[in-house]
């Protein structure tokens, strides 16, 4: 089994002395796990980060082996980004959301052109924390939990949508809403694509969204939290203000 593709790398950790075990999301074939020889060196490492930017040769023996992997790196990726931790811990929770969630070997296209849009976002500190809470969103749509913002769940109405049913993922009208709002999760304006500037408190209330359909209906049936990156992330976040 040979292919080559772009990927984004997700993960990696140290195998052998020299070597490493690098979990890679490719355009066109999914999650891939390979060895790369060579991968714990000096020269390798920067561009083993979660986030980077490569192209990979994949080669395996047959189609259920680990396999090798050669990798070209493409563009800065997380270097270009060191000057801002935040935009790093942003790029660092994807990366991992998609490593955990995402199964193996099967084509998700969607979830690599999301992570390829949230990482040129990243350079723009006012829009991406509203860019990674839509790529949450977009995960979800792609692991067949999508949220229904259309309308509201209980009367159709497609006006004055700011709440979202926490056991169905359905938008609800304020009207319909207003006689269980403390049960139900508040829905961001910018989640429906409004134009103003964000407000206060939109960004803490779209990460409480996607990560409440995340660790009920992603990670709870794979017997796991949410990744620690993304808890990170929101700390540093509250730390910054950016909630």
């Amino acid at each position: 089994m040979e292919f080559d593709d772009e990927a984004f790398v997700l993960s990696a950790r140290a195998h052998g002395e020299t070597g490493a075990i690098v979990e890679l999301l490719t355009q066109s074939h999914g999650r891939y796990a390979a060895h790369i020889a060579g991968g714990a060196s000096r020269r390798m490492k920067p561009f083993l980060q979660g986030g980077a930017r490569v192209i990979a040769s994949f080669r395996a023996r047959t189609a259920d082996q680990l396999g090798s992997a050669t990798l070209e790196p493409v563009g800065e990726g997380p270097s270009a980004l060191f000057d801002d931790p935040l935009a790093l811990a942003g790029l660092a929770a994807a990366a991992a959301l998609t490593a955990q969630a995402l199964p193996e070997r099967e084509p998700h296209p969607g979830v690599f052109l999301a992570l390829e849009a949230l990482s040129s976002a990243l350079l723009h500190p006012e829009i991406w924390p509203a860019v990674y809470v839509r790529f949450e969103a977009g995960l979800l749509q792609e692991l067949g939990f999508g949220l229904d913002l259309t309308k509201c769940a209980a009367t159709g109405v497609v006006d004055d949508l700011i709440y979202v049913s926490p056991r169905t993922g359905r938008a609800v009208s304020a009207t319909a809403g207003e006689e269980y709002k403390d049960k139900l999760l508040a829905l961001p304006p910018f989640m429906l694509g409004a134009q103003a500037g964000l407000r206060p408190g939109e960004i803490g209330q779209g990460l409480d969204l996607t990560g409440h359909f995340l660790e009920t209906f992603v990670f709870a049936a794979l017997n796991k939290p949410l990744p620690p990156a993304r808890v990170w992330l929101i700390d540093r976040l509250r730390d910054a203000q950016r909630l």
